[in-house]
């Protein structure tokens, strides 16, 4: 299992890395080399790791309105870098994969092979809190217990996701599975797509011509 190998080691140690401050604001210490595919896939969980926490904080109940926008904001941002740092992973097994010869009976699969491993990346952190919840002295034997039930399972996943990757792209490389990718196309972040933000601003024509339907 050469590839999920590689990505179950690195978003384990960033996962740990992250827990040794518990800081959402702590900068990232990125320890392998600008734009090769190990520093993306440790950028893509730290991201994935602190929007976890993000994620924990705005659901307080008792917090305040304007704190909770700007974490929403936040998050915002970082579900947009989530999904850049998805794309260029797949743009590496692209590039990767490129001068296979695709068989003519190669079939699809339903998601490409760096939204498998986004998934990857969050049961990681699913693993790491259960883990947690499963150990924590503070509660009861019972909660403890339904705790370790559900880490079983995640544990049971994880293997089965990690071996599911290694299969796809194994497929990829023989050329019995395509690779195809399609570039996420999300409007509500696009000021010219999301009608909340284009709403008082006039429509744009294209060049030398006048305005289209849609």
């Amino acid at each position: 299992m050469k590839y999920v190998q590689l990505f179950n080691e690195i978003f384990e140690q960033s996962v740990n890395d992250y827990h040794k401050t518990d800081n959402i604001d702590f900068p990232i210490n990125n320890p392998y080399e600008l734009k090769t595919i190990e520093y993306y896939l440790y950028l893509k969980n730290w991201i994935d790791t602190v929007q976890w926490h993000l994620e924990d904080i705005i659901r307080d109940p008792n917090i305040d309105p304007v704190a909770a926008l700007a974490l929403k904001r936040r998050i915002d941002k970082s579900n947009q870098d989530r999904t850049d740092l998805v794309e260029l992973i797949d743009s590496y097994f692209l590039d990767t994969f490129k001068n296979v010869e695709v068989s003519p009976e190669a079939t699809l699969n339903t998601e490409s092979p760096a939204w498998a491993v986004d998934r990857l990346s969050i049961l990681h952190l699913k693993i790491y809190h259960m883990q947690q919840e499963a150990t924590r002295p503070n509660t009861t034997d019972e909660h403890r217990a339904q705790s370790q039930k559900k880490l079983d399972v995640l544990l049971e996943q994880k293997k089965d996701l990690s071996l599911s990757i290694e299969q796809l792209l194994d497929e990829i490389s023989k050329g019995t599975k395509m690779m195809k990718v399609y570039k996420q196309m999300k409007m509500y972040n696009d000021p010219d797509l999301n009608p909340v933000l284009y709403g008082n601003q006039p429509p744009k024509s294209p060049q030398g011509g006048q305005n289209e339907c849609k």
